[in-house]
């Protein structure tokens, strides 16, 4: 197996995982973003205040993009196994 094959591997890896990670993350940020500048204007340092919304912010997001997610990664892995015959010749 050339290099140049194992760094494409790696990079689509790694461009994959961006991608099915991105949402949730961005979703996190936002939501406790948000909470932070509400515990700071209305000065409540409750330290369990950040996690239930952004629980349930990244709930809401894994049932609106987890289907897109699935499609993505199913995608990955079926090229990634389609290819394997030529990896090893």
């Amino acid at each position: 197996m050339d290099t140049g094959v194992v760094m494409d591997i790696a990079s689509n890896a790694m461009i994959t995982a961006i991608m099915v990670a991105s949402p949730i993350l961005l979703i996190s940020i936002i939501v406790g973003l948000a909470v932070s500048i509400f515990q700071a204007t209305t000065h409540i340092q409750e330290q369990t205040l950040t996690f239930v919304p952004k629980v349930l912010a990244i709930v809401g997001v894994m049932i609106l993009f987890g289907p897109w997610m699935i499609t993505v990664l199913t995608t990955f892995i079926t090229e990634l196994y389609s290819g394997m015959n030529t990896l090893f010749l």
